[in-house]
């Protein structure tokens, strides 16, 4: 077939999107209801139309195809779809679109606003049953056929186990943009996120995996665009297979994806995974009334979730518009097929699916045996990788914590809510606060999982910062435009006595106090630690719990470090490097209790201030809340990963919640003329190094003090 001069040959169905050969270029895209699809070059981003447009002439298996010889890397497309116009029956096809191929691997032309790009006519009586038919191939998005080819050399995943993991969330503007020692060129790219500054930070901070908040090519809500603001954290996907351009410091498209692989080699080489932050919950198109870039106008009642008996309106079970059909086999391929790609293309070793309940959703409810989860546990790719959950979404019955499948691990939100509390002082909590602490087997035991299914975390990209988290007891979002109505009201957060920045000593030390509670909770506790980027230092947004519009030094991280920061951060260095010195802090089985193989001894017992063992009625006595935990570092229940017996020191983590001064007593080493050894003290009213079971340890209100049978030193 001929069209202005260029000849296509009937090319294959598989694989879908554009494949380079060496010779020319597959062509092939997936429309059930389609009657016709055409195939759109253009010369350059600047083209304001298309310069062939060329019809596919083949449809094999409800996949239109073909190859174009001649054509290779670099060149930009772009699809027209025909078909049935009629959003009532749920049919949105508009061939006036140009439409973005969603297994295009690189993005050559990012959409730009204006009412060209829906699918009906803006302002409309009839709203979106009307049909526009304006052109928008000057403004629409444009994919790039892709080499793809990489000298990955002897790269190989650091295939670090979970229990010895430790997380670093990150965005890679908000990690790089302002750091002294790094060149203004590669700020804000993935270049930046794999250079020498930022290697040694993480390595010195014992990171051993980075979880990169969204890389997905993403577009920014028209909302957000008139307000001259952006969609900064990316949970807006454009592109399931293509990374952001933004982030790219190259002049050349093309580069775009050695510079990402470049990037994962080099965290590789230093021992850290890459994770990626993934949305396939919903896309950018929104709810009717949104754009029509992509799967809309491709086949919109295949990858979309309409409403049973309204199929014009969509359900939404993401609070973003729209929520992608996970019940339709092409939709679930094409999820499938992204993450394979990013796996076996891009050497990454894990994602974080963002509001993970909504992938999981076969009817109304979600179900633990839906497809999506059966498909991932039998896939001999993606079974072997990190999948971490978001345990919720937006719609009822959402809140899933606790209940994803075996081979998942998951945000932990029972634990980030309880250690808010429970460390601030609120009654009733001490028996919460040490079953997180414990691993949460109440939520993963039953399923057969281990302590490692808990990510615990205290803060992350959404909501406040750590610093913020002691400062500020509400949300101050009137920079997001929205009259502070955004973001969460109910933060579980305490700003010890002032409302905001505060110059008064005792303010500032207590508010230092809880952000050293705070990290060494999630470092004494069984589970995986996840730190939000900065909160390892005085990062801050100035209150804002929803910074996701906010691509400023509000949410960039100050590298700039005060004496304060540096003491924070060399605090948060300790506490990592506690944790990974001890194993019996990175459990692979719940703690249990009494050890046959020791006689009396247990793996864990929990004492009162008086430094006996807290008998039942004790934990939900409020008259002292203070208690403290004793993990036995010693005995055959510890085992490595070849089965072998391990040996630790026994720690002694002690806990007073309150705002009163304790006086607790150390409990028995159990040890013949062992002493205790003073590791961490928050309150700083510890005299010396070295403890006997007949002292009292004089623990300020609000404090957290650790101890070990033996001496132990920073490496």
């Amino acid at each position: 077939m001929t069209d202005h001069g260029v000849k296509i040959l009937p090319g294959r169905p598989l694989p879908l999107g554009a494949t380079w050969d060496g010779a020319g270029t597959n062509f092939a895209l997936f429309s059930e209801r389609a009657t016709k699809v055409e195939l759109c070059l253009f010369r350059s981003p600047n083209d304001r139309k298309e310069s062939v447009r060329i019809e596919l002439p083949e449809r094999t298996d409800q996949i239109w195809h073909g190859y174009l010889p001649f054509i290779g890397p670099g060149q930009l497309y772009g699809f027209r779809v025909h078909g049935e116009y009629a959003p009532a029956r749920g049919s949105r096809f508009n061939p006036n679109k140009i439409l973005l191929d969603p297994y295009a691997k690189l993005v050559g032309r990012l959409p730009s606003w204006s009412d060209e790009l829906h699918g009906y006519r803006i302002g409309d009586p009839a709203a979106d049953l009307s049909f526009d038919p304006r052109d928008n191939a000057a403004i629409a998005p444009l994919a790039m056929v892709a080499d793809t080819g990489f000298a990955w050399g002897d790269d190989r995943p650091p295939d670090v186990p979970w229990h010895r993991s430790v997380i670093y969330e990150a965005h890679v503007r908000g990690l790089t943009m302002q750091h002294p020692e790094i060149p203004h060129e590669w700020r804000g790219t993935y270049r930046a996120i794999c250079s020498d500054p930022i290697i040694s930070h993480l390595k010195g901070l014992g990171v051993t995996a980075i979880e990169l908040m969204p890389v997905h090519c993403h577009f920014t809500e028209r909302h957000l665009h008139e307000r001259g603001l952006t969609n900064y954290w990316g949970y807006n996907t454009l592109s399931f297979f293509a990374p952001d351009p933004r982030y790219g410091g190259l002049v050349n498209p093309l580069g775009l994806l050695r510079e990402f692989k470049s990037m994962v080699r080099v965290l590789h080489r230093e021992g850290i995974e890459v994770i990626l932050d993934v949305v396939y919950n919903h896309t950018a198109e929104g709810n009717e009334l949104g754009p029509t870039l992509s799967l809309r106008g491709i086949d919109n009642e295949t990858y979309y979730r309409l409403q049973p008996g309204d199929p014009r309106r969509y359900e939404d079970f993401t609070g973003c518009g729209n929520t992608l059909n996970m019940r339709h086999p092409r939709t679930i391929q094409l999820v499938m097929d992204s993450l394979r790609y990013w796996v076996q293309e891009m050497h990454v070793d894990g994602f974080r699916f963002d509001l993970a309940s909504a992938l999981a959703r076969e009817l109304l409810a979600v179900d633990r045996l839906s497809a999506f989860f059966d498909i991932l546990a039998q896939d001999p790719v993606l079974s072997r990788v990190k999948l971490i959950a978001e345990p919720w979404d937006v719609g009822d019955g959402g809140y899933q914590v606790g209940n994803f499948p075996v081979g998942w691990v998951e945000w932990n939100g029972r634990y980030r809510d309880s250690v808010r509390r429970g460390l601030r002082g609120d009654a009733g909590l001490k028996a919460e606060l040490a079953t997180r602490l414990a691993g949460s087997s109440d939520l993963y035991g039953p399923s057969g999982r281990r302590p490692y299914s808990s990510v615990n975390f205290v803060t992350c990209h959404d909501g406040f910062t750590l610093s913020d988290l002691v400062a500020y007891d509400r949300k101050h979002n009137e920079l997001n435009g929205e009259h502070n109505r955004d973001g969460l009201d109910d933060n579980l957060s305490w700003n010890c006595g002032v409302e905001g920045p505060s110059d008064e000593p005792a303010i500032i030390e207590l508010r230092d106090r809880q952000r050293k509670n705070l990290v060494l909770a999630m470092f004494l506790a069984q589970g995986v630690p996840m730190w939000s980027h900065g909160d390892e230092f005085g990062r801050t947004q100035q209150g804002n719990n929803n910074a996701y519009c906010q691509d400023n030094p509000l949410s960039w991280m100050e590298w700039r470090l005060s004496e304060r920061d540096r003491k924070f951060l060399e605090f948060c260095r300790r506490a990592v490097a506690f944790r990974r010195a001890q194993p019996t802090l990175q459990r692979r089985d719940f703690l249990r209790g009494p050890l046959a193989e020791t006689g009396n001894i247990k793996d864990v017992y929990w004492v009162s201030p008086t430094g006996s063992e807290l008998k039942d009625g004790e934990w939900s006595d409020d008259t002292s809340r203070a208690f403290g935990m004793v993990l036995w570092g010693e005995g055959a229940a510890l085992r490595d990963d070849q089965g072998r017996p391990v040996h630790g020191d026994t720690v002694l983590a002690i806990f007073n919640p309150g705002p009163a001064r304790v006086d607790f007593r150390l409990p028995a080493p159990r040890t013949d003329n062992a002493s205790w050894w003073l590791v961490f003290d928050t309150g700083g009213l510890g005299d010396r190094a070295e403890w006997t079971a007949a002292d009292s340890f004089p623990m300020a209100g609000h404090s957290i003090v650790v101890l070990t049978l033996q001496s132990w030193t920073l490496p």
